[in-house]
């Protein structure tokens, strides 16, 4: 008998919440419903925003001159400096200008990171470059220099600078190898 009395509480409380909130709710309901847009199915396209969509159907029917005094409106407005955001070189390619005249006028990349190459060695000198191999790179015992210059053609270092990758040629050639400095 408890039971149903703490039963017959609780549902005649929520019928009066209901009964509050649903009075309430049409008015609620009516005011933000002008407000909030419905979200747009998956696979379809978001409808404008009505206010955003007659700013832009605006400023589209501005001309040049018109266009130029909204900005520097927006920029006052803002706080924007008169500095231009767009990359200078945007205009480059519309001037027509020949190809050879670009070429000659750009100036040449100089190449500042270089590769040396063991491209082959000389048989009859395999010990002794085997030992240099070793002495050169640094981290490597005699049995990994060993597999090192038996996998030639291969990559002996990368990314130095070229007095370094001639050094390291030099050296190399001493000890009967044939490199490249790519």
């Amino acid at each position: 008998m408890h039971i149903t009395r703490l039963a017959l509480r609780q549902i005649t409380r929520q019928v009066q919440l209901h009964r509050m909130y649903s009075a309430a709710a049409p008015a609620a309901a009516v005011s933000g419903a002008e407000k909030l847009v419905p979200p747009a199915p998956e696979g379809v396209a978001k409808p404008p925003n009505p206010k955003l969509d007659s700013i832009v159907n605006n400023i589209a029917a501005l001309n040049l001159l018109e266009v130029a005094e909204l900005s520097t409106l927006l920029k006052q407005k803002l706080n924007l400096p008169d500095t231009a955001f767009a990359p200078q070189f945007a205009a480059g390619p519309a001037r027509g200008a020949p190809a050879e005249d670009e070429e000659e006028a750009a100036p040449k990349k100089v190449q500042t990171s270089f590769k040396v190459k063991l491209v082959k060695f000389d048989e009859k000198q395999k010990v002794a470059l085997i030992k240099e191999v070793k002495n050169l790179l640094e981290g490597m015992n005699l049995v990994q220099a060993k597999k090192f210059v038996e996998s030639a053609p291969t990559i002996v270092k990368e990314d130095i600078p070229k007095e370094e990758a001639e050094k390291l040629k030099e050296a190399l050639a001493k000890a009967g190898a044939i490199i490249e400095i790519e």
